[in-house]
């Protein structure tokens, strides 16, 4: 057995140990397909910027083969990777990456793929994922495609070094696969604000979507069996995933003003609570924070009480309405200010107690309905209490 395929082993058996991979067959795929052939190179983080690694180089195959994301493109921009590796760390937004294994098993079990199902991955990426998609399904049932011309030229020679050959194209994923063949199966490997009607279009009735969502708070994964006529019906899942968005559905935010001393007041929420996907809140959250997002700002030092020291959470949410809300804290002490037309601390802090009443309802007991131009979530059916699911 050669090195690589020892690593290929040892990450499957951390699969198997985090509890995310159990089906024989995807277990074989991720135990013969040599990730590293689609990993020659990435960066990682390092020093606030972004370090350029490749073949070779100390540490690139234990990297390639451990459970991290790694990250292959800052800003949509091929040229800097050669210039991180001619003059060091650089600035840059991850705007492609392979993903961690454990999510990709997630997804690809969460997909429920049948023998001989034709199956459309909406995001080829470095091509890995599609390969393991081959691997199961055959090449011949699988198509993929992504925006990015660069990326599909580089992932379609990879694969096809590994022997495989599934149909590949150079478009907008949003609009599903060019051919317009119809799938059994759609997985998005990008996140999306909305399920695009393309991908119900070229699904037959009865199959199925799994794609994660395209929000700041309350993300993860659905799973839709789709309908006729442009319907569909899904399920939050329990299990979770967050993945970068689809290109079309990426939003810029402004940063908001920052606040007086008078602005902050005693907060009754800690920021962790409606941000980390671990809290059981996060997901309600989402719901009633629709269209809210993130900006990471430096943090600053406060003195709520004498000689008690504190920072800012460096989070600032915001809304493309102009409302927007800041956090910190010291100690046990927590404080907000917000401003805009809308105080979203406040409405956060409402939907927390809104959840306790409803009963703390978990994420996988959510489930969407698609009916046209109408998206919407609802809590344990769809006569239930209901939420629009929109772009924003």
């Amino acid at each position: 057995m050669t090195g690589m395929a020892r690593l290929r082993r040892r990450l499957v058996e951390r699969l198997l140990a985090e509890g995310v991979l159990h089906d024989p067959r995807w277990i074989a795929a991720f135990r013969s397909v040599p990730r590293h052939a689609f990993l020659p190179r990435f960066f990682l983080p390092v020093d606030g910027g972004w370090r350029a690694v490749e073949r070779g180089d100390p540490g690139w195959r234990e990297r390639v083969y451990s459970t991290d994301v790694l990250v292959t493109q800052l800003d949509d921009d091929p040229n800097l990777w050669e210039l991180a590796r001619g003059s060091g760390p650089v600035a840059g937004t991850p705007t492609s990456s392979s993903s961690m294994p454990s999510i990709m098993a997630i997804m690809l079990e969460e997909l429920l793929l049948g023998d001989g199902q034709r199956v459309l991955e909406i995001g080829t990426g470095t091509g890995y994922n599609t390969a393991l998609l081959c691997h199961r399904a055959g090449s011949g049932q699988v198509s993929t495609v992504d925006i990015d011309g660069a990326l599909v030229a580089a992932a379609k020679a990879r694969l096809a070094e590994c022997g495989y050959a599934p149909a590949c194209a150079a478009a907008d994923g949003a609009q599903g696969f060019p051919a317009g063949v119809l799938y059994d199966r759609i997985l998005c490997t990008c996140a999306v604000s909305v399920i695009p009607p393309a991908w119900l279009a070229q699904t037959v009735p009865g199959g199925m979507i799994v794609t994660t969502l395209n929000r700041p708070i309350g993300a993860g994964l659905v799973r839709i069996v789709v309908g006729e006529g442009g319907t569909g019906r899904g399920q939050v899942l329990a299990r979770d995933g967050r993945f970068m968005p689809l290109r079309a559905h990426r939003r810029d935010l402004p940063m908001p003003p920052s606040p007086c001393a008078k602005d902050w007041r005693r907060a009754h929420l800690p920021l962790a609570m409606v941000l980390q996907p671990q809290n059981r809140f996060e997901f309600f959250a989402g719901l009633a924070l629709e269209g809210v997002g993130t900006i990471r700002e430096d943090t600053t030092e406060f003195d709520p009480q004498p000689g008690v020291d504190g920072t800012t959470s460096g989070l600032v949410l915001v809304h493309p309405d102009g409302s927007w809300a800041r956090c910190r804290e010291a100690g046990d002490v927590r404080e907000v200010a917000q401003g805009g037309p809308r105080a979203l601390w406040d409405i956060a802090e409402r939907a927390y107690g809104e959840w306790c009443e409803l009963g703390k309802p978990e994420r996988d007991r959510f489930g969407l309905t698609l009916d046209g131009e109408r998206q919407e979530f609802w809590l344990d059916s769809p006569d239930g209490r209901r939420w629009p699911l929109r772009v924003s």
